[in-house]
């Protein structure tokens, strides 16, 4: 891949995951971030132990040579809080854009059950057509506002919400702006498929419009596990859904062959939520960074 058009960061949610605030609590910011400079990544998103203030957190990172690419934001379009997400998504975006960040990330959480107890396989939510319409109004706001900074919004799709799997990320880019992009995310998308060749399939389809990638390793076995005791999203994390890349089933050459033909500039992010207690977080970012550098020529 061009090194002149793509850059690498980590995600911070192998150090300590903000949904379960218990993994890894114990890792300190600055412990995280220099083990991402470290590890040899150059980028990061934003984490909940991160300063929100631009002014104390962009010295910190630029001493270790690392730059934000983006924050992960919830919008609640379809269950009618349109007001309330605009207004949180301008100081969103403006944080993110004195951190010199050009994408923001976001996920669709009305009716999402990824914090739930209840059974991700099973119990995914839906939308209805009036719903579908809420959210594709309110992503085309967004896609406007971003566009007042210089910046892109894309959507996250993600395993326990009503964008999830590929027949409902193809309606929300039918009916979205083409200013709206995608985030693709591989381990979600594979997770959400079941095979190597639908993940490649979302990726083909949409690529003119992604923007930002995670790069997120699988482990079958787990998903497995997943499925016969009707597990949930959180549940599934604990137990080693994700990984790293390179350390699961999926196969990233032609994730990266396909990006590469396409011209793809932008970041790719590897993150892999599991337990740091389990996946030392530093010894899973190097085997990561080894992996692209061997396969993506990054």
């Amino acid at each position: 891949m061009n090194k002149d058009h793509v850059k690498l960061a980590i995600a911070p949610i192998g150090w300590t995951n903000d949904d379960m605030p218990e993994l890894g609590g114990e890792n300190t910011f600055q412990q995280i971030v220099s083990e991402m400079a470290l590890a040899g990544f150059t980028g990061s998103e934003v984490g909940s132990k991160y300063p929100r203030d631009p002014t104390v957190l962009k010295p910190m990172l630029e001493i270790r040579g690392i730059e934000i690419c983006n924050a992960w934001f919830s919008t609640f379009f379809a269950d009618g809080e349109r007001a309330k997400t605009i207004d949180e998504f301008i100081n969103h975006r403006d944080f993110l854009h004195a951190m010199g960040a050009k994408v923001i990330g976001c996920s669709e959480q009305s009716k999402s059950i990824q914090c739930t107890t209840l059974g991700v396989l099973e119990e995914k939510p839906t939308f209805t057509d009036a719903q579908w319409q809420l959210t594709a109004q309110g992503y085309n706001e967004l896609a406007a506002l971003a566009a007042e900074k210089g910046m892109q919004v894309c959507l996250h799709h993600h395993m326990g919400t009503a964008i999830q799997t590929a027949e409902e990320i193809d309606r929300f880019m039918a009916i979205t702006n083409e200013n709206v992009f995608l985030l693709f995310d591989t381990g979600h998308a594979y997770y959400s498929e079941g095979s190597q060749e639908k993940m490649l399939a979302i990726l083909k389809k949409h690529l003119p419009r992604i923007n930002h990638v995670h790069l997120k390793d699988v482990r079958d076995e787990v998903v497995a596990r997943v499925r016969s005791e009707k597990l949930s999203f959180l549940d599934g994390v604990r137990k080693g859904t994700f990984t790293v890349p390179g350390d699961g089933v999926i196969d990233f050459m032609p994730v990266f062959t396909l990006l590469d033909e396409a011209g793809y500039k932008g970041w790719m992010v590897v993150e892999a939520e599991q337990d740091p207690a389990i996946a030392n977080p530093f010894e899973y970012a190097v085997k990561a960074r080894k992996y692209i550098r061997e396969h993506a020529g990054l």
